[in-house]
């Protein structure tokens, strides 16, 4: 297995890369999700982040829990539950009043997740996003009681906004449980806002950070250089439009040419950027066959130098 990294300081070793689950029951059926799993933990993989509601977007799957449910069928059969670590999320609206971070609602969340999950305890629990409604101590106290009862191990953020992440670290001196991680959008396309943002705040704090759109929802993959391209993914539309421009075809450049230099691909580049980058802990990323996986797999190993890192920081390839 890769080398293991704490998260924060909760106590929660990982591989330096985290695989996304939200394709589970979604865009990766039930047999494909398997054998992505199982080509991930070849791959030296250990822990797996998922959501509540995950996939609730999707038509006939009102309520979400889709992405847990696989999980925990697989964990089941496969006995693995021990091997791995579970990371999942709440907060998101899952419709009937189902949505936010009160003491109430976490409570009842947690006990869906367990049961989707075929598990009687969570590694990581996190805040999906803020519940601005509520003070930031409430959701804690409800964490506390988890992590007494053992059905927690450690909790997360993500989603929040710089001075309301502070003021829950700032509470968690008072006695009540820390958020050990952070999970932001951050990528060699979108890295601005989390390094200026929240980046002093983790360094200061020592927490984690498991960043979620590595891949720039596929972007940093180098499959999508085109309009035409746009068609090659249910995400196509959205990706066009974000990434389709002057900054998006330099970064692309760039991850070429370093990919060239190092016999790799522009993802494993682009995972390998982020797996170095001051802060982080490990990046999360997904794929829908046991291919890709292998493939995002073994960016762990790939390490970058000081040139590539500043080329790809420029948006360009650096003179060889």
């Amino acid at each position: 297995m890769a080398n293991l990294r704490e998260l924060g300081h909760s106590g929660l070793h990982l591989a330096p890369l985290v695989l996304g689950g939200n394709v589970f029951g979604w865009t990766a059926d039930e047999k494909t999700s398997f054998a992505v799993l199982d080509a991930f933990v070849a791959g030296g993989g250990n822990a797996i982040d998922t959501a509540d509601v995950y996939s609730a977007w999707v038509p006939g799957h009102a309520g979400g829990g889709q992405s847990e449910t696989v999980l925990g069928k697989w964990l089941a059969q496969r006995g693995r539950r021990d091997d791995v670590l579970i990371f999942t999320k709440v907060g998101m609206d899952l419709g009937d009043g189902k949505n936010g971070l009160a003491k109430a609602r976490i409570k009842q969340a947690v006990e869906a997740s367990l049961q989707r999950l075929q598990t009687d305890y969570i590694d990581l629990y996190q805040s999906h996003k803020d519940d601005e409604s509520l003070p930031v101590t409430e959701p804690l106290e409800a964490y506390a009681e988890l992590l007494k009862e053992g059905k927690i191990r450690a909790i997360g953020a993500s989603n929040f906004q710089p001075a309301r992440l502070q003021a829950a670290l700032d509470a968690a001196q008072h006695g009540l449980p820390r958020y050990e991680s952070l999970q932001p959008e951050y990528n060699l396309y979108a890295h601005e806002t989390f390094e200026h943002d929240d980046l002093p705040i983790v360094q200061a704090s020592g927490i984690g950070v498991i960043p979620y759109f590595g891949l720039a929802s596929g972007f940093l993959t180098g499959k999508y250089r085109s309009a035409a391209d746009l068609k090659k993914s249910q995400r196509g539309d959205g990706i066009g439009k974000k990434y389709l421009n002057d900054k998006g075809f330099a970064i692309l450049k760039a991850l070429d040419a370093v990919a060239g230099r190092h016999a790799a691909t522009p993802a494993q580049v682009a995972l390998a950027w982020l797996m170095q980058a001051p802060g982080i802990t490990a990046p999360i990323a997904s794929g829908t066959s046991p291919g890709q996986i292998t493939e995002l797999t073994e960016a762990m190993e790939l390490r970058l130098t000081a040139d590539d890192v500043a080329a790809l920081q420029a948006g360009q390839p650096a003179a060889v």
